[in-house]
């Protein structure tokens, strides 16, 4: 598990007729730990940020996208730790290898080359509903037993109600 996510996955190619995917946040992303539930959506918006980003914007984008996940990641790494998460090493690693994709692609936006960003960004979308579903919505369960006594409560409103109030 400590291949980074940049090497080890293609990314979905968009043929010219496709918009490359892309990540909303919805409620189907809580996972009923507040402090965990709140990165998460900032997450989801850093991506977005990186996936809207022009050729000048590339570099500064990827740096905001990096400090978040440096801050994301660290926490999550800390929790695990503190409370002797019993998954703890696979999903450690997970973020490591994200982290290097990062730091890999940010190197290459450094000396001018931005082709990889966006297939960075693309992956992180494939990546990320994956990643909260397994590891993280079994932190926050963990976090939850540990800090609270009991499993988490989750409250999703209902997405097909919400587009026809709109």
């Amino acid at each position: 598990m400590s291949q980074d996510i940049y090497h080890t996955a293609q990314a979905p190619q968009a043929s010219a007729n496709t918009a490359p995917p892309t990540l909303e946040w919805s409620d189907a992303f809580l996972l009923g730990y507040g402090p965990m539930d709140r990165t998460h959506q900032e997450f989801v918006e850093c991506v977005q940020a990186l996936q809207s980003a022009t050729e000048a914007e590339m570099l500064e984008r990827l740096q905001g996208f990096a400090a978040h996940a440096e801050k994301h990641f660290g926490e999550e790494d800390q929790w695990m730790r503190e409370t002797e998460f019993p998954a703890r090493e696979c999903h450690i690693d997970e973020h490591a290898a994200v982290l290097a994709s990062v730091r890999e692609v940010m190197a290459e936006v450094e000396q001018g080359r931005t082709a990889n960003v966006q297939r960075l960004a693309a992956e992180l979308v494939r990546w990320f509903p994956g990643h909260a579903d397994y590891l993280d919505s079994a932190l926050a369960h963990w976090m939850c037993k540990q800090r609270l006594g009991g499993k988490p409560v989750i409250i999703r409103r209902n997405a097909a109600s919400n587009a026809s109030a709109a």
